[in-house]
């Protein structure tokens, strides 16, 4: 069996692109050094370290509904419900750690975290 460097997603609330049509699904790559150096060469980024994320999640995002290049500046119109699962993903298919999600039950508003559960697990 080989490595698994690709795990597929599936976004809570999804992108709306500029026809209004809605992206949820999605695959992301296992993250590289030159990923991460990339980020850090990144003007933008310099200047505003949390732009840092976005220019990271536009490289190992490798396919969003029918997008397969997503730029920082189109990310930056996630939900922020959505980049908080994209970060929480990220982390966890690079670093391997057990991670739960933060949620609310939309009947009795009541607060729990769910298990994170990967595509390819």
């Amino acid at each position: 069996m080989g490595l698994v460097s690709e795990y597929r997603f599936i976004l809570p609330r999804g992108l709306v692109d500029e026809a209004g049509q809605v992206h949820r699904q999605g695959v992301m790559r296992l993250a590289t050094a030159m990923d991460e150096l990339v980020v850090e060469r990144d003007r933008q980024a310099q200047q505003l370290p949390s732009y840092g994320a976005l220019v990271l999640l536009s490289r190992v995002i490798t396919q969003l509904g029918a997008l397969t290049s997503l730029s920082p500046d189109t990310l930056g119109n996630l939900f922020t419900q959505d980049l908080a699962y994209l970060r929480e993903f990220y982390n966890r298919i690079n670093q391997k750690n057990e991670a739960q999600i933060p949620t609310r039950c939309p009947a009795c508003d009541t607060a729990f975290a769910v298990d994170l559960t990967l595509a390819g697990e």
